[in-house]
């Protein structure tokens, strides 16, 4: 059973909010992280002392207020350390995706110009010394690792600043509680999933006022809580929710060692909040379909009946109606044959998941709400700080992104675009007036650039207003719900719709290869590769009766009349996707220009 938590008072700045944090809940496992096979605990005492060392020790080597830090690092301890140090000397911190190449490095040090950059360990050290020599306001690189090559060490950095805190222990303290609501605490360099990616300016107070409204909506977080770290602390989602906002309520952080490892860390920790964006809950969705499709044919109809008694249930929790006794029982006994197993493969403890960063389909949502593991989507961007509306634990709705937040002001323009108005809203975009002007009205109102509708308090997205689709023949589409159709498909991993200025609409398909590999082998279907598969002409044509079946119920201008399979799925490495994992459109439409344009070259759609 979770203890309320003793919430702090509102944080004027972030510093304050650490400060408030440490020394309200005084845990001895305030942060965690493995080392060596083990978990290991970084009491709030420690976590105190390594952010006052390292603030000192900035100042030390000349780094002032208004100065920009960046931070090159894995999610980890010391990645919390710098970003709260930073704060608290008045500095600006810069985050950088660590999976950025050097070019992506260097853009962002150089238009930001930082004067120091944290950097995680010697492979994003090196990206860095790469592309030095054309950062001359670039003074200082620190290594987080002892055995970074060069520069300065986290350890260094630490000792320099002992001196300095020895003499005066509350100096940290009071610079940090200097600050205002309107200085600037962080630049963000949005993902640039339609061209050059721009540095989002947050203030102390727009993020603050974000940790304040969210605090609201989960008031159940507390000092008992563990939330389970893993989307890139760089992204705004994760470091308001994950980061700050647990802080706010005294919530333990464990650190995942990687994505890749969060299933086994999830048994391991056993998180009771765990903040992530929906390809995390497709893949699970996947996995436990998989399982499902593997096992005997008395547990698949146990299965079948027992999501059946889920979500009857589901539906009684969403209207809030009491189930009747009947129900209570089978849904008793679903949990106990059906359930249980599911909720142990994400360590038995779990309260809930929130959701953001991209839509999340109603299907996906009821599915794990069936089983009792409840999603809530939010909505946001990085200019927002990103939380506009979020679904509440005691009022939600599947298929919604929920209500506005307390402060946050959220209106339909006449053309469909969310706009909205509030202290989360951005100071502007780094060094570009005209790009903010054109983002923030005279009225304050921050143009989203995504389409919807508000209904009875709940928004709901229904695209990017730069990704409609405008057919030859004028006919307007809204790719992302057909896409979202096309996924829940057991075969398909991902689609891509295409017809923007095109006579009829097409789909890129990425097929779910293990899925797909095995449906050929039981059908004795040879295939030297995955090139070789995707161009054989049975598993087309399954493919193509896959893609109509599932828009068969869209008007005719929607259905997707030729499809084209891709032989690998969308990753970061080959440029399709951001480093919060959503699509890049534009790129995936260039990579594949050829491939389209034989599309539309070859015979009539049908």
């Amino acid at each position: 059973m979770t203890r309320p938590a003793r919430a702090p008072a509102a944080a004027r700045n972030l510093a304050d909010l650490f400060y408030a944090s440490v020394d309200t809940y005084d845990k001895a496992r305030h942060l965690l992280y493995k080392k060596d096979g083990a978990w290991t605990g970084i009491s709030s005492a420690e976590f105190r002392r390594a952010v006052e060392e390292l603030s000192s020790g900035l100042r030390a080597v000349g780094v002032e207020a208004g100065d920009r830090v960046a931070i090159l690092s894995e999610n980890r301890p010391e990645w919390a350390f710098a970003d709260l140090a930073t704060l608290a000397a008045g500095a600006v911190d810069v985050p950088i995706y660590p999976n950025s190449t050097p070019a992506q490095v260097l853009h962002i040090l150089k238009d930001s110009g930082a004067k120091a950059v944290f950097v995680s360990r010697a492979a994003q050290a090196a990206k860095v010394a790469e592309v030095r020599p054309q950062l001359p306001a670039l003074l200082h690189v620190i290594c987080m690792d002892d055995d970074g090559p060069g520069g300065t060490t986290l350890a260094g950095l630490q000792e320099k600043g002992r001196p300095a805190l020895a003499a005066d222990p509350e100096a940290v303290r009071r610079r940090a509680a200097s600050l205002g609501s309107d200085d600037l605490a962080t630049i963000i360099y949005t993902s640039g999933t339609t061209g050059e990616p721009k540095g989002v300016m947050l203030s102390h107070g727009n993020i603050a006022s974000n940790v304040a409204a969210a605090a609201a909506v989960f008031p159940v977080f507390g000092p008992d809580d563990l939330a389970l770290s893993f989307l890139p602390l760089c992204h705004i989602f994760e470091r308001m929710a994950g980061h700050y906002l647990m802080l706010s309520r005294g919530v333990t952080v464990a650190y995942a060692e990687s994505v890749e490892a969060v299933p086994a860390n999830m048994t391991e920790v056993r998180p009771t909040v765990v903040f992530s964006v929906p390809r995390l809950y497709e893949k699970m969705h996947a996995r436990i379909q998989e399982k499902v499709a593997g096992d005997p044919p008395v547990r698949q109809r146990i299965f079948r009946w027992g999501l059946r008694v889920g979500q009857e249930s589901f539906r009684h929790r969403v209207a809030k109606t009491r189930p009747p006794a009947a129900l209570r029982l089978r849904r008793a006994l679903a949990e106990r044959l059906v359930f249980a197993k599911i909720k142990k493969r994400v360590g038995g403890r779990l309260r809930v998941f929130v959701s953001g960063g991209a839509p999340l389909s109603r299907e996906l949502a009821e599915f794990f709400g069936a089983v009792g593991l409840l999603i809530l989507e939010g909505y946001g961007l990085t200019e927002t700080s990103p939380v506009i509306t979020v679904n509440r634990p005691e009022d939600f709705r599947p298929g919604t992104v929920g209500p506005p937040v307390e402060g946050v002001e959220v209106k339909i323009a006449p053309d469909g675009e969310i706009l909205t108005r509030g202290p989360h809203v951005m100071k502007g975009y780094y060094k570009k007036p005209e790009a903010t002007a054109e983002a923030i009205d005279g009225q304050g109102w921050f143009h989203t650039g995504d389409v919807g509708v508000l209904e009875d308090g709940f928004l709901t997205i229904t695209d990017r207003k730069k990704d409609i689709i405008v057919t030859s023949g004028g006919k307007n589409i809204a790719p992302q719900p057909i896409e979202g159709a096309l996924k829940r498909s057991p075969l398909i991993a991902d689609a891509v719709m295409i017809g923007n200025k095109r006579n009829f609409a097409a789909a890129l398909v990425v097929p779910k290869f293990d899925a797909l590999e095995k449906w050929a082998a039981a059908r004795g279907i040879s295939f030297r590769d995955r090139e070789d598969l995707v161009h054989r002409p049975e598993i087309v044509a399954h493919y193509e009766q896959a893609v109509k079946e599932a828009t068969d119920g869209l008007a005719r201008f929607e259905q997707i009349k030729k499809i084209a399979l891709l032989p690998r799925e969308f990753s970061l490495e080959g440029g399709e996707l951001t480093p919060t994992l959503k699509v890049k459109r534009r790129v995936v439409e260039q990579k594949y220009k050829d491939m389209i344009d034989r599309m539309y070259e070859a015979a009539p759609a049908r």
